[in-house]
């Protein structure tokens, strides 16, 4: 004896072992053997044997007419016997009756269940809109194959061409277009945003980069409304210095700029002033929103995306010949010993003289033109007695490091000639640049000083700020002053780049408090001690920032490949930084050598540049020979020894904190305890139609990313 029973939504047939009342062992073809439910047999027989039952049903049941069981079906409930009686005109067999189960079974549209082995027909009306369903999902599955194949053979349908962002970066997977891509990159092999790359969907592995970045950060666009700046409510008076801003090229963001007079008694009165946002975008107005909505300005070569509207950026702007509102410290030094004698903190208007640029004056004002007070100097009374003090406060913070700072490797500027949306049609020049540069270091130490003594200000009033420290090799942010190791200051504080860093507008708005109010300032600053939101804020910032920093890596990797397309570079040099890990030595690309040799680190090896993959931002390259073995002393550019303690030393960064350990990383990450951790400072870079990127070095900066 055989039965067919029901299991797990299907219909299976064994050999009867032994029956109980409740239950039934069987034993399977194979030999396998179960307890089934008496309740799930919905057939006995002889005959056939129970794989020959099956198959046969099977076939049986394609001959089997749907649409005339559904005409002479009884319109209620029935068993399948009756109708399978009533269809043969005989006695079915277990064949006939297996088959015309299947068949039934098989077609929930013309046919309900209603239990084991009973069915009734689907009423007409549900019936006819069953059917019309079925047709749609036909034709739909058929438009979708119709796609996938346009696709396959290489040309993207006119109907998803428009949908090309939604499809990569916010797919609704119940469409019939995102059905028809996804089968066409599971048949193709293929990734989703390469397969739209080869397609044309996006003009550019930089157009998928970008629109990823901004969809994730800039979801609504990346401009701003219109916007009316409130005016600044107190008559400020105006400063009576020769004040004078120093920036590349390509700033437009000018926030802080720098004076200084010689006193008669030989000391020297050093003015560092702030552009001061903060006296108009006030907590929580709707300016202060926008620029906590971003945090930061976005930099990346060609183009930036700015944190304040150009309204904000207009009117604090420390641009030439305007009178504009600053925060002023004046600092009163010795300059032959660099001691402080006295400072102080001034809320006043200012009116830069000029506003000086790096590419004009790097190479005149060099280390020998400073010190030598016989040579042409330009602005000779401005820079000599600036730097003079810089250099003594340097090596007032290198004995309390212990050691001096290391400023001999190389920055990188990027400018790119064109659209920058368009990288077939655009330039890109990545000049070199040694960060050592004398403008750097005196402009990098005034805002140390800055950051320093108004930290130290907002402490002595007890009033809450962002800080950041270093102590033990941990450096963190927090709102209460503490020690930077690695800088060699007491405390501090963010505090002279607030149109383009969210956390210097906070400090700002607390130290103009402070100074208005000195002791009593904590009661009526806009963010009073423990205040959570103070918390929140710095949460938040650490997380866009390091977001910012990651893409604008992303974007330099980019135009570090387009570059070596662009001239044609089938050859290069490159630094080793440990094991596989290399930097090539004319633009600040990092990858990985399959095969390279056991070498130390600052050796340079010749590579052959293969290809590049600018999707995935990779450079496949081959190691050809070493170029220099003694590794000893490290190239000029790229020093032996680990300096992880000096901190992003001004304010005017962008957030890209441009590491060689997050490139290395990038190109597959070597253990960052070993590799070289400088940061690149940047300044301001251009809007678009200002001509270009440039990074540049105001400050130095290892192992204390943001």
């Amino acid at each position: 004896m055989h039965v067919l029973y029901e299991d797990d939504g299907g219909f299976k047939a064994a050999t009867l072992l032994s029956e109980t009342d409740a239950s039934l062992q069987v034993e399977a073809t194979s030999g396998k053997r179960s307890k089934i439910k008496k309740t799930a047999v919905i057939l006995r027989f002889d005959k056939p044997s129970p794989d020959a039952l099956v198959k046969e049903a099977e076939a049986a049941s394609g001959d089997l007419d749907l649409e005339f069981l559904w005409e002479c079906a009884p319109k209620e409930d029935f068993d399948v016997p009756a109708l399978a009686e009533e269809y043969f005109g005989h006695k079915p067999g277990p064949v006939e009756q297996a088959a015309l189960l299947f068949r039934l079974h098989g077609a929930p549209v013309y046919f309900h269940r209603r239990g084991k082995g009973k069915f009734r027909p689907a009423p007409p009306d549900i019936l006819a809109a069953a059917l019309a369903a079925v047709e749609k999902k036909k034709r739909q599955a058929e438009q979708q194959q119709a796609w996938a194949d346009e696709m396959k053979a290489g040309t993207l349908p006119e109907a998803m061409t428009r949908m090309a962002d939604i499809l990569l970066f916010k797919p609704d997977k119940n469409t019939q277009e995102w059905k028809a891509f996804d089968m066409a990159c599971t048949q193709i092999q293929i990734r989703p945003d390469r397969l739209l790359l080869n397609l044309g969907a996006f003009p550019s592995a930089l157009s998928i980069h970008k629109r990823r970045f901004h969809g994730e950060h800039f979801p609504k666009g990346t401009a701003f409304a219109p916007v009316t700046v409130p005016p600044v409510a107190a008559e400020l008076p105006l400063a009576t210095v020769d004040a004078y801003s120093i920036d590349d090229v390509t700033t437009t963001e000018i926030d802080d700029a720098l004076s200084v007079e010689t006193l008669a008694d030989g000391n020297v009165r050093v003015g560092i002033h702030i552009a001061a946002p903060a006296l108009s975008v006030t907590r929580d107005s709707p300016l202060d929103l926008l620029a906590r909505g971003r945090m930061s300005t976005v930099y990346m070569p060609g183009e930036k995306i700015p944190m304040q509207p150009d309204e904000v950026i207009a009117a604090f702007s420390l641009d030439a010949g305007k009178p504009v509102p600053a925060l002023s410290l004046y600092v009163t030094a010795d300059p032959a010993t660099g001691d402080i004698l006295a400072s102080e903190t001034r809320i006043e208007r200012v009116v830069v003289k000029e506003n000086l640029r790096h590419n004009l004056l790097d190479e005149s004002v060099s280390e020998a033109a400073l010190d030598d007070p016989a040579s042409d100097l330009p602005y000779a009374a401005l820079f000599r007695p600036l730097w003079n003090l810089a250099q003594k406060l340097s090596a007032k913070r290198d004995a309390v490091r212990g050691r001096p700072e290391l400023n001999n490797r190389v920055d990188f500027s990027f400018y790119v000639d064109g659209d920058p949306d368009l990288p077939d049609e655009a330039t890109v020049r990545i000049v070199q640049r040694k960060r050592n540069a004398p403008l750097d270091r005196m402009v990098a130490e005034y805002m140390i000083l800055a950051n320093n003594l108004w930290g130290g200000l907002l402490a002595s009033c007890g009033v809450p700020g962002i800080y950041r420290s270093q102590q033990m090799g941990r450096v963190r942010m927090s709102t209460v002053a503490a020690p930077h190791d690695s800088i060699g200051v007491p405390q501090y504080a963010w505090c002279t780049s607030p149109l383009r860093r969210y956390v210097d507008l906070v400090n700002q708005g607390q130290l103009l408090a402070a100074v208005e109010h000195g002791v009593s300032a904590r009661l009526v600053a806009p963010f009073k001690p423990r205040e959570a939101d103070l918390f929140a804020i710095i949460s938040n910032f650490d997380a866009k920032y390091s977001a910012y920093s990651d893409f604008q890596q992303q974007m330099e990797r980019f135009w570090c490949l387009r570059w070596l397309k662009q001239e044609g570079v089938t050859r290069a040099e490159a630094v080793v930084l440990r094991e596989d890990a290399v930097r090539l030595k004319d633009v600040p690309l990092f990858t990985r050598v399959g095969g390279l040799p056991a070498l130390q680190r600052g050796q340079t090896v010749l590579l052959d540049i293969m290809g590049s993959d600018e999707l995935d931002l990779e450079l496949d390259c081959r190691f050809v020979e070493v170029v220099q073995t003694d590794a000893l002393e490290a190239p000029e550019d790229e020093p032996l020894p680990v300096d992880t303690d000096v901190e992003l030393a001004t304010g005017d960064v962008s957030p890209e904190a441009v590491a060689e350990t997050a490139e290395v990383e990038a190109a597959d990450g070597p253990d960052a305890n070993d590799l070289p951790l400088d940061v690149v400072n940047d300044d301001a870079a251009a809007a678009p139609g200002d001509g270009g990127t440039a990074r540049r070095a105001k400050a130095r900066s290892r192992n204390d990313r943001p």
